[in-house]
């Protein structure tokens, strides 16, 4: 790994070791050193600075949300009255659970969520009791997402 201009180069065992555990972050570190042809001390000492440099931030176990009920994914546009109401609309927004993602956009909106519901009426709840009564909200836009057909990371 080396690194110019603040972007990080990475070689192709990095690259390997980085594709391993993208498929499944569980996959021992002994069993990647085999595939790749290199020491699980070297493994680790690769992987110390690939965190170390930011590139990646730990694993995490992935929770499938329509097993707890979750089934209504939308996305909602957020119109604020001016764009000084930003830091404290974020502020509510990170109170309510449902929304997984925020993020602040140039267009039409001010901001826009993602968000995910048990179901429709949940989502209308939201909207109505949560979201739209946050001061500086003038009005919101909702997309619910019918079925999610691509997720991936960035090609590696």
């Amino acid at each position: 790994m080396k690194t110019t201009n603040n972007n990080i180069i990475i070689d192709g065992i990095d690259k390997k070791i980085l594709r391993a555990l993208m498929q499944d972050a569980r996959t021992p570190v002994l069993e990647i050193a085999r595939q790749v042809g290199i020491s699980g001390a070297a493994i680790h000492q690769r992987l110390r600075k690939l965190e170390k440099s930011k590139l990646i931030a730990g694993s995490k176990f992935v929770i499938n949300p329509k097993v707890l009920g979750y089934t209504t994914m939308a996305f909602v546009g957020i119109y604020l009255d001016k764009a000084m109401s930003n830091p404290e609309a974020v502020k509510h927004l990170k109170k309510i659970p449902e929304v997984l993602e925020c993020h602040y956009t140039t267009g039409n909106w001010s901001i826009l969520i993602k968000i995910l519901c048990k179901d429709n009426e949940h989502l209308m709840h939201l909207l109505n009791n949560d979201i739209q009564s946050i001061a500086g909200v003038s009005r919101t836009e909702t997309f619910i997402s019918l079925d999610q057909q691509i997720e991936r990371q960035i090609k590696i």
